[in-house]
């Protein structure tokens, strides 16, 4: 029995690793190094092309109770985040170049994984799980939209946020601090008084975009907006969003700024630090003009400039099943972003469920059917059924896990206790070898 995957990124990885882990045999197909997309640059396996954040780490939030979901159920993606992170305050963030080696040498030391590198043009025949990410070439894209002629793949456009060198960073016009003191000071916090924000949004406005060819019946994706286009939609827009000052004191003042631009660490040496929030597709004389109007950023030096590509996702409630098969023709899976599930997190799950669920009809085994009383069970419910009208890229959050069927006084208090109850539901699954 052996399983095609195509795609070595997270939702691939994931998906290659549970298959192996049940003893069956993968190829796993990446085109890297040979080819990349536009976005990326490394030749490993499961690179981060945008942040290097898999966001919040507690489990009063959605995202945290996925990623102990993924912990508990023997995730490749999770074990190796844990294995290099960097400090990021309640979130988990990594060094995104030891996070993807962790993982390529996880997946080449696996010997029920075979990997070729080569560019998948076609559908690989037999039981094959497509895991491309919303970068899929075009080749490969054309053979998946003849496979969906009345519900064609969308598209939208997504950016990543520029790097500074830590060095170029002017402190005595920044500080070190965590939001409300969350977790440990690990961003580099960098003030703007009301003229200061007021000049840097105009400029922003009026800045150059660089031309994005090809993709007209693109649009913005709300989850992952340039900061260009967010400063066009208000005054305040940014303020309460990225540059939202609220939980910060600046010590040189002992009060709370009128705007914050924060800074993460974005590898372990520290040497590097990408500017959250800061996606965007201007031009990049642009971005280094605008961006150094930040009173601390004024002499930064750029590592990597934000960029822009397309992202493609499937119509996915119309296409897929609950185990991300493809309803007309089941030998067929897809898994990651390209299903419409929004986030790294989110991704390597998809694939860990396509993967046991592929594993265990292989096998002959019923279903796991995770419940939507679970992140990752939710995550394939939403993804095949649960959404109404247009289809958007969607992050895992509390709305689309079952409720609590006892009120709860206090917002966090009641996520916790959803969190809890989750869990419970992997632990019973896992211990009565359902999943």
């Amino acid at each position: 029995m052996t399983v095609t995957v195509v795609g070595a990124g997270l939702a691939g990885c994931e998906a290659a690793w549970q298959l192996a882990r049940r003893g069956i045999k993968v190829m796993l197909i990446e085109m890297k190094p040979a080819k990349k997309t536009p976005a990326h640059s490394y030749d490993g396996f499961a690179e981060l092309v945008c942040s290097n954040s898999l966001r919040g780490d507690d489990l009063s939030n959605a995202v945290g109770l996925l990623k102990e979901e993924l912990r508990r159920l023997d995730s490749l993606i999770l074990s190796c985040a844990d294995s290099v992170r960097v400090p990021a305050g309640g979130a988990l963030a990594v060094d995104r170049y030891a996070f993807s080696d962790a993982v390529t040498s996880k997946i080449k030391n696996e010997p029920l994984i075979e990997t070729v590198s080569e560019e998948a043009t076609e559908i690989p025949e037999g039981r094959v799980i497509i895991a491309t990410g919303p970068l899929t070439s075009d080749a490969l894209a054309e053979k998946i939209r003849s496979l969906c002629p009345e519900s064609s793949p969308l598209s939208f456009y997504d950016a990543a946020a520029p790097i500074v060198s830590f060095d170029s960073i002017d402190m005595s016009s920044a500080f070190f601090a965590s939001r409300y003191d969350k977790g440990t000071p690990d961003y580099v916090n960098c003030p703007m008084t009301r003229e200061e924000y007021s000049g840097f949004r105009r400029e922003l406005v009026n800045a150059e975009e660089a031309e994005v060819h090809g993709f007209d019946d693109g649009g913005v994706f709300e989850g992952c907006m340039p900061i260009e286009v967010m400063a066009r939609r208000g005054e305040d827009t940014m303020r309460f969003g990225p540059l939202k000052p609220r939980g910060l004191r600046d010590p040189s003042t002992g009060k709370e700024p009128y705007a914050v631009v924060q800074l993460r660490k974005d590898n372990a040496e520290g040497t590097m630090y990408n500017i959250v929030g800061f996606q965007t597709h201007l031009k990049f004389p642009e971005q280094r003009r605008v961006f150094s109007m930040i009173p601390a950023l004024r002499n930064a030096e750029f590592l990597r400039y934000g960029v822009m590509h397309r992202n493609t996702y499937l119509d996915s409630p119309r296409l897929l099943d609950r185990y991300y098969r493809l309803r007309t023709e089941p030998r067929i899976s897809f898994a990651g972003q390209m299903t419409g599930v929004e986030g790294y997190v989110e991704s390597a799950a998809s694939g860990l469920l396509c993967g046991i669920e592929t594993a265990r009809g292989m096998k002959g085994l019923v279903p796991a059917d995770l419940p939507s009383g679970t992140a990752t069970g939710a995550l394939a419910l939403y993804v095949s059924t649960g959404s109404v009208g247009d289809f958007q890229p969607m992050n895992i959050n509390f709305g689309i896990i079952d409720p609590l069927d006892v009120r709860v006084k206090g917002k966090r208090n009641k996520n916790v206790m959803i969190s809890e109850r989750a869990l419970g539901i992997i632990d019973r699954y896992i211990s009565e070898d359902r999943i």
